[in-house]
């Protein structure tokens, strides 16, 4: 394989979120499943540390972002398309940001109810895409393939936060 070859290869790897991309039918909601699955991993391996849980989330959300921006010329090319659905590295972004800073509840159960209110959430902002969440897909090149998952994101969190709160009694931590 080329120099330029395996530069593609791994820039396809890298922005369909280690290929979550190809997983068959909506491969956004398979991008958005792996990053819950790395919260929990994260959760489980430190015992629940908040601190290593979030700031795993908070730097896949950072490197995600400017990943996704960065990388937004070649992914039009590669895909032929602007906003291409095998791209869920935006998806990483936007679900990492949500699951942010999310009450864990209490024990194994409490993070398994905030990751999938918080899986769930996001998937509705992300293909609902309320305003002004839409309006962000017109920046240039991968800004606005990322921009939108971030706003969803960002209500997704606001969300499962209310919802947990006032539904499954978690507390604001």
């Amino acid at each position: 394989m080329s120099a330029r070859g395996a530069r593609d290869a791994l820039g396809r790897l890298v922005v369909t979120g280690l290929g979550t991309g190809y997983l068959p039918v909506a491969p956004g909601t398979w991008g958005s499943a792996a990053v819950c699955g790395i919260y929990l991993a994260v959760a489980s391996a430190t015992g629940g540390k908040r601190l290593w849980v979030d700031g795993t989330m908070a730097l896949l959300a950072v490197v995600a972002t400017i990943t996704c921006g960065l990388l937004g010329r070649f992914t039009e090319r590669a895909f032929g398309r602007k906003d291409p659905g095998q791209c869920t590295l935006d998806e990483w972004a936007g679900q990492a940001l949500t699951l942010f800073w999310l009450p864990p509840g209490s024990g194994w159960s409490g993070w398994l109810i905030s990751a999938g209110m918080a899986f769930v959430t996001f998937r509705v902002f992300d293909i609902l895409k309320p305003p002004p969440i839409r309006h962000l897909e017109k920046l240039p090149y991968g800004w606005g393939i990322v921009a939108d998952d971030l706003l969803a994101g960002f209500y997704a969190n606001i969300a499962a936060r209310i919802i947990l709160l006032l539904v499954v009694f978690v507390p604001l931590t």
